[in-house]
């Protein structure tokens, strides 16, 4: 009989270890997808960045005396560059959001601006951009939601503390960013 008794501790002490590395390697497929996701918004951030100078160029054609607006685009812009986490990333693209809205909203003025071939397509690739960005941002979100889910349910959270999985931090505009910035000319 004590051999028996024996048996069933190894036995148990083996399905803890097995369900720790199951575990341990859940958390770290979540954690890739939120890297690959955070990746994918990033792109989409910078894309829109790399466009803006273009779209900036073509208005300044138009509505030179515009200085400031040009400016806060600039600035904002470099801002979204310099920015290292997800949060510093959402306050940073919601500034450049504002910012972009408030270079489109001079174009209402220039009717000619609104005919030139250059601005319409970059202006059409910019509204495939914030599109894209929206795609991007939900889907690490949803990632995000699942690690941290992941790593507060039991038994996991034993397996998530002992190896030091921290919560990821969701990609939430800042407030009165909400304003996606409207390309509809």
């Amino acid at each position: 009989m004590p051999k028996i008794g024996g048996i069933v501790v190894i036995v148990l002490i083996l399905l803890l270890i097995l369900t720790g590395f199951g575990n341990y390697n859940s958390l770290v497929n979540l954690d890739e997808k939120a890297k690959s996701n955070w990746s994918q918004v990033d792109n989409q951030l910078q894309r829109r960045a790399d466009l803006i100078p273009n779209l900036v160029e073509t208005v300044k054609g138009y509505a030179a005396h515009e200085k400031e607006v040009f400016k806060q685009v600039s600035d904002a812009r470099s801002k979204l560059a310099g920015a290292r986490t997800v949060g510093e990333r959402a306050a940073a693209e919601g500034e450049l959001s504002s910012a972009l809205s408030r270079l489109l909203a001079i174009v209402e003025n220039y009717p000619q601006l609104k005919a030139d071939v250059n601005f319409r397509q970059l202006s059409d690739e910019l509204t495939g951009t914030e599109n894209r960005i929206a795609v991007a941002r939900m889907d690490y979100n949803q990632v995000v939601q699942a690690y941290n889910s992941a790593i507060r349910r039991f038994p996991t959270v034993i397996v998530a503390r002992m190896i030091g999985f921290e919560p990821k931090e969701y990609f939430q505009k800042e407030a009165g960013a909400a304003r996606v910035p409207r390309v509809n000319f």
